[in-house]
C-alpha cells in the first residue's frame, strides 16, 4: 500500500486515532482485525515490550503533583513494506493489543485510511462513547440530593 500525497494528516488525527485504539478493549480490537479482512506484512522495530509507567496525580487537579504509582505499559513499533510506520503504547500487557493498534496506525498512514475509519477507528470510537454514555448516567441516577431547612433564627 502507498502512501496517498493527498492525505493532509494531523498531528491531532494520529493523537486520536491512537486513542481509541489504545482505550477499544482487547475482545473488540480483535474482532476489528477478524472483519478487517487481509492485513499486509510489515516488519517490526520493536517487538511488544512490557513495561512500567510512573503515573503521575495532582490533588485536585490542580495542586501540586506528585507519584500515585506505576502501571503496566506495553509497547511496540513496527513497518509496513510500503514503509509507513505504526506505533503503539497499551495499558496493561496484551501483545496483540500492541501489535493490532501499532498495524491500524500504521494503515491509517495510507491509502486504506477510509477502510480502517470505517470499519475498525468508527465502531471502537462509537462502542467507547456508548460506554462512557453509560457510566455517565449510572453516575447520575445515583446522585444524592440534599436539601436544608433554614431555622427561623438563622435566617
Amino acid at each position: 500500500m502507498k502512501t496517498d500525497p493527498h492525505i493532509n494528516l494531523t498531528q491531532q488525527d494520529r493523537a486520536h486515532w491512537m486513542s481509541v485504539l489504545a482505550r477499544a478493549p482487547t475482545d473488540r480490537l480483535a474482532q476489528a482485525v477478524t472483519q478487517f479482512g487481509e492485513l499486509p506484512s510489515y516488519l517490526w522495530l520493536r517487538k511488544p515490550e512490557a513495561g512500567l509507567a510512573m503515573v503521575r496525580a495532582r490533588t485536585g487537579g490542580s495542586g501540586a503533583q506528585f507519584n500515585l504509582g506505576e502501571m503496566s505499559v506495553i509497547r511496540c513499533a513496527l513497518r509496513l513494506s510500503s514503509g509507513e510506520t505504526g506505533i503503539a503504547y497499551v495499558a496493561g500487557r496484551n501483545r496483540h493489543h500492541a501489535e493490532w493498534a501499532a498495524l491500524f496506525d500504521a494503515l491509517l498512514q495510507t491509502d486504506a485510511r477510509a477502510a480502517v475509519q470505517a470499519k475498525v477507528i468508527a465502531p471502537l470510537e462509537q462502542w467507547l462513547q456508548e460506554k462512557r454514555a453509560r457510566a455517565v448516567a449510572e453516575a447520575k441516577a445515583s446522585k444524592v440530593e440534599f436539601m436544608t431547612m433554614v431555622r427561623g433564627e438563622d435566617a
